[in-house]
């Protein structure tokens, strides 16, 4: 083999490994996060499902919300769908408990079982990891977005991309989202 045979065939297997690396990087499975119960919650367990990420509140005008989220859960939780909520104080103060008073509050007021996380930022300069992914375009390779207030959802696909970005006042039971569950 030649020299130059040589440094195409070094080129080609780094551009492959680099174009790996990028589809590794743009999906939600290269995650760890913390529950509100303290343990590890590693997104790469929900290879192959559809996931619904949402940023809440306690203490919104969309807090109700949490009802017809923990609806969908037992109605598509036991297929291939997860919810997984954040608890975030960015919008008005309307999260200030702790980890462990919003998951009595979530268990006590709505029956929450889907998986919630402990408490993060979701906006400006102490953005989460996950929301870091979840807004910007060049890291989640399909289109950026800023989180408008509580109860935005992300959708991802069961290939761990994501597919859609859903208004905090779009119902969690609205025909987009439930034809995005069952397709």
């Amino acid at each position: 083999m030649n020299l130059k045979n040589l440094i195409l065939i070094t080129l080609m297997i780094t551009t492959l490994n680099a174009l790996g690396q990028k589809t590794a990087d743009t999906t939600i499975y290269q995650f760890k996060v913390a529950s509100l119960e303290g343990e590890d919650f590693d997104f790469s367990t929900l290879e192959g499902k559809k996931i619904m990420i949402v940023n809440t509140a306690s203490k919104c005008g969309l807090t109700p919300q949490y009802k017809k989220l923990q609806a969908l859960y037992e109605k598509y939780g036991k297929e291939d769908f997860v919810i997984v909520g954040f608890p975030a104080n960015n919008f008005l103060f309307q999260e200030p408990g702790t980890d462990e008073e919003i998951a009595v509050f979530c268990e006590k007021n709505y029956g929450v079982t889907f998986p919630m996380m402990s408490k993060i930022s979701v906006k400006g300069k102490n953005m989460h990891p996950v929301y870091q992914f979840l807004t910007d375009e060049s890291k989640n390779g399909v289109i950026s977005s800023s989180v408008s207030w509580n109860f935005q959802k992300y959708l991802i696909n069961p290939d761990g991309r994501l597919a859609k970005v859903i208004s905090p006042r779009i119902q969690p039971d609205d025909p987009t989202v439930i034809s995005w569950i069952e397709n």
